[in-house]
């Protein structure tokens, strides 16, 4: 159950309406995670900017879906779990690289260099060094594609503790976050 009220376009009005409507046409569906956000017009606006901007930047979708379930496995967050590894398969990864990213790794040394410096962005709260930023720079990534990096961890992790904090009921084909 979740811990906040999951709204829908019928008992909303205004920005909120007008996104989730825009939510819906994108999914065909409107996924209780964009229901709970849409508490806050403002919040709903920057969390679905951010997805628009990002879905446009050149990391490509596959990367960024890869980049969202490595860290929803971290921050034990069943609801992007489930939907990351989805929109994943929908980017064209396999079942073995998205399980792969889930744990932070990838055969594929450009993905992994990205995993790499995402997963510590996380876990050490962006405590990093000049040498982390210089291994995404010999995988073959530039400073515009870095920024990027960041903006992902950034957007998944106010994802993640949207849906962990208040409990919103995943309403994607259910993944198990991996044995800590």
């Amino acid at each position: 159950m979740s811990r906040i009220e999951l709204l829908s376009r019928e008992n909303t009005q205004g920005d909120a309406r007008q996104l989730l409507e825009q939510v819906q046409a994108a999914f065909g569906a409107t996924p209780n995670m964009f229901r709970a956000v849409a508490n806050s017009p403002a919040a709903l606006k920057l969390m679905w900017a951010g997805f628009g901007a990002l879905g446009g930047g050149t990391l490509g979708a596959k990367l960024g879906e890869q980049i969202a379930v490595a860290i929803a496995d971290i921050n034990n967050c069943e609801y992007c779990l489930a939907a990351h590894t989805m929109l994943g398969r929908k980017a064209g990864a396999s079942g073995d690289e998205m399980s792969a990213a889930q744990a932070g790794q990838s055969p594929d040394p450009k993905t992994a260099a990205a995993l790499t410096f995402a997963t510590k962005v996380v876990r050490q709260r962006a405590s990093i060094e000049s040498g982390d930023v210089d291994a995404l720079r010999a995988a073959g990534f530039d400073d515009t594609a870095i920024m990027e990096i960041m903006a992902h961890v950034a957007l998944n992790l106010f994802t993640n503790y949207v849906n962990v904090a208040f409990a919103v009921p995943v309403d994607f084909p259910q993944v198990k976050l991996r044995a800590k």
